[in-house]
């Protein structure tokens, strides 16, 4: 099987490259740079951005098809990723142009040349914020942020492209992905955590859904060659779902702590959160956000191949053993 991935050198991509560098796969890999990251095996090509498949470059163009030459399956990881401070003039310009515009031209670069899969990660964000009960795939779609908008977007086009073209595509939605290296929100709560700090978050109950790294790269290779999986939207997670209070002492135990959680009112955090600009984060942290993975289960047969409880102890033990060194 003879793979290329984008977006490898971040957090899901390394994991998936490493996993599938051990089943054997012939791996192609496109970066800015050259890097030693990864297994001997792995083929670099560099200087590859994804604001670049854009420019009408010809000897850009002519790389870029290089490199698609022969390829079975293209997993397209790399995206504009949703920036809590964007500073851009025109976010949403800024995140279709990358999100949306560069992955339609790599995905009609890999058709004409006739690869045959194209896996796209998405984001649970297209379905929306929040829900009252668990998302699936047969939601209307609610983006609810430009990043979100950016990927529903780049979905649709791919989809259409595969009705044109005959290339199956394969569009994964994750929620908050964690796992070894994670960083942004999740490593700050873990920060917080280690640090003994009591928390104000006792009172709320709420439920979340989140999807290990190592079951999102499971669920991935699992889409690769799976017939069922052709022009599908899948929805995934660890398949246990916790409130905030539940996950902050999962993750206060993997780390060897003890947890104080002050009920303090949630309509006082959620006031005081929209006073200084963190109401995005509130929600995440106040509300509820659930997703069915029957579909994946059913039709492909998935089930994830981790614990909660299990890749968290992993997580703490990388986080650890950064922050000891």
């Amino acid at each position: 099987m003879r793979i290329l991935i984008t977006g490898a050198t971040g957090f899901v991509g390394c994991s998936l490259v490493e996993r599938l560098s051990e089943e054997g796969c012939n791996i192609t890999v496109l970066v800015r740079q050259l890097t030693s990251i990864f297994p001997k095996d792995v083929l670099q090509v560099a200087d590859c951005e994804l604001k670049n498949w854009l420019l009408n470059d010809l000897s850009f163009n002519g790389k870029m098809y290089q490199a698609l030459h022969s390829i079975d399956v293209v997993i397209h990881l790399a995206a504009r990723v949703h920036i809590m401070k964007d500073e851009a003039s025109d976010p949403l310009r800024e995140f279709r142009k990358v999100n949306r515009d560069a992955s339609l031209t790599l995905a009609e670069m890999a058709a004409k040349i006739g690869v045959k899969r194209f896996i796209y990660l998405s984001s649970i964000g297209v379905n929306g914020d929040k829900s009252s009960s668990p998302f699936s795939e047969l939601d209307e779609p609610l983006p609810h942020n430009d990043y979100a908008v950016s990927k529903y977007e780049a979905e649709q086009g791919l989809l259409n492209l595969a009705k044109q073209t005959g290339m199956e595509v394969v569009i994964i939605r994750p929620p908050l992905v964690y796992g070894p290296g994670v960083r942004a929100n999740f490593a700050s709560m873990m920060k917080w955590v280690n640090k003994d700090v009591p928390l104000p978050f006792g009172s709320i109950h709420n439920r979340r859904s989140l999807v290990a790294l190592d079951n999102l790269v499971s669920f991935i290779i699992h889409c690769i060659e799976h017939p069922e999986a052709a022009n599908e939207i899948f929805l995934i997670s660890d398949d246990e779902d916790v409130s905030t209070p539940e996950l902050l002492q999962k993750v206060a135990k993997s780390l060897g702590k003890q947890i104080r959680l002050i009920p303090v009112p949630v309509s006082w955090m959620a006031f005081a959160a929209k006073l200084i600009g963190k109401k995005a984060m509130a929600n995440r942290l106040f509300g509820s956000s659930q997703v069915d993975i029957s579909k994946a289960k059913n039709l492909l047969g998935w089930q994830p191949v981790i614990t909660m409880n299990e890749q968290l102890k992993k997580t703490a033990d990388a986080y650890l053993n950064k922050h000891n060194d």
